[in-house]
């Protein structure tokens, strides 16, 4: 009997033990094709020996220093190449150990600069619908996502959330993409304008929204006109790439694609690649002044924040991915995928949107293509495609509550970046079999 306090307590997973590639085996000797990197995390393949090889050599040199007392060579240059590479004012960066805790640290940063800069009556923040922003109690609350929140909803501080730009569903048919893009937008100011314009901290929000969602990107133009609105009103921008960032989309930082810069932005999972637990918080040279030139310090730490062989690995990381142009190869596979996933699914009859960007695509399963109805929550078909996909040798990412926590399912694809087009193949025959095998079976 296991002693491991598991994801799901009725469910026995088999033990891993072994991964190569875009592939990881079990303890029988079964491979399953990776498709979506754990959860976005493994964007590099398994068993990459130079990320391997900077652990272990990190390890032996110096394994953890404390940074109340110390920092240490990875992650001064794991910082330098991330604010290299950065858009626009990113200056600073603060190192965690995953996403949730990279968002914590970004409410309450925002939280502290208005204080600091004279301002404490701005303490609202606004995120979006459907969006998720990681499991800890502010992370969680920031989230829009319904079934998550909901039996820890009297522990969560209260957050305001507007609409997603989610076209699929929401654009008009009278509506140009454009026209509805700027209506999307439209709702975060009418928010700051009804909560007080000098109460406002931040708006948090997902480039492409992940989990909750899959592979939801934003019309053009709709991030463009919430950093102006931003801007208008002094609310910071928090961009959370937790997910989606780290060449996953094709750029590095996803919002590069959508032209614009936050004041703080997130990211994880990419990051590590998996080879170790590591998130990070990056922030403008403005708010982090603000700190400096104030109390001096930013009220808030963790253990491990800084770690240096977390940070070794995400620096072998980060150097691979821009070394080889990996998120260059990221937007070619995943045009690959788009292609192969729009002939074998693009005209079924239950598959209501094909989407995404670079290799972070969703596939939304419907009841009717037409009408875009969702199934019956009751049917659990998201859990069901999970199992046959799995029982086929695929790890995929179906979820439930697409559209509002409770109904609507879809497939979220995140598989590594160095996927070849005969892995391609098989991931998508193998998906499609498995939506096959479930919906044929009905309820």
């Amino acid at each position: 009997m296991s002693h491991v306090f598991p994801r799901h307590c009725k469910a026995e997973p088999p033990t891993a033990v072994r991964g190569q590639g875009c592939y990881l085996y079990d303890s029988t000797g079964k491979a399953y094709l990776d498709g979506s990197g754990g959860a976005a995390v493994s964007c590099l393949g398994h068993g990459d020996p130079d990320i391997v090889e900077a652990v272990q050599n990190q390890a032996a040199a110096l394994a953890f220093a404390h940074t109340g007392f110390f920092t240490s060579e990875p992650a001064e240059e794991l910082a330098n190449t991330l604010v290299d590479a950065a858009p626009g004012g990113l200056d600073k960066v603060y190192f965690v150990s995953g996403g949730s805790e990279a968002t914590e640290a970004a409410i309450k940063l925002a939280r502290q600069y208005h204080v600091e800069n004279g301002q404490p009556q701005r303490r609202h923040l606004i995120a979006r619908q459907q969006s998720y922003h990681g499991n800890t109690l502010g992370a969680l609350a920031a989230g829009g996502n319904m079934w998550r929140r909901q039996q820890f909803s009297p522990l969560l501080i209260d957050v305001s959330h507007i609409p997603p730009c989610y076209e699929y569903m929401l654009r008009e048919a009278s509506e140009s993409t454009q026209e509805y893009g700027q209506r999307a937008a439209q709702e975060l100011e009418e928010e700051i304008l009804r909560l007080g314009p000098d109460t406002v901290m931040a708006f948090m929000a997902e480039p492409i929204v992940g989990a909750t969602m899959g592979a939801v990107p934003a019309v053009d133009g709709y991030f463009r006109r919430i950093r102006e609105i931003c801007d208008t009103y002094g609310v910071l921008l928090i961009l959370d790439e937790v997910m989606c960032g780290m060449g996953r989309t094709g750029d590095l930082f996803a919002c590069d694609a959508e032209g614009i810069a936050p004041d703080i932005l997130c990211i994880a999972k990419g990051l590590g690649a998996g080879y170790q637990p590591i998130g990070a918080m990056l922030c403008t040279g403005e708010i982090y002044q603000t700190i400096e030139s104030g109390s001096g310090f930013f009220q808030h730490g963790h253990t491990y924040i800084g770690h240096p062989v977390a940070t070794a690995a995400g620096l072998a990381v980060v150097k691979k991915i821009i070394g080889q142009n990996l998120a260059d190869r990221a937007a070619r596979q995943g045009k690959v995928l788009a292609g192969a996933l729009h002939r074998q699914l693009g005209q079924h009859p239950h598959i209501g949107d094909i989407r995404g960007r670079g290799l972070f695509r969703g596939i939304e399963i419907v009841q009717d293509r037409e009408t875009k109805t969702p199934f019956d929550p009751n049917l659990g078909y998201a859990a069901r495609i999970k199992a046959a996909a799995f029982d086929e040798g695929l790890i995929c990412y179906p979820m439930s509550g697409t559209r509002d926590g409770r109904s609507g399912d879809h497939v979220l694809l995140a598989p590594p970046f160095i996927i070849e087009d005969d892995q391609i193949d098989e991931l998508v025959t193998k998906l499609a079999s498995s939506i096959a095998k479930v919906i044929s079976a009905g309820a």
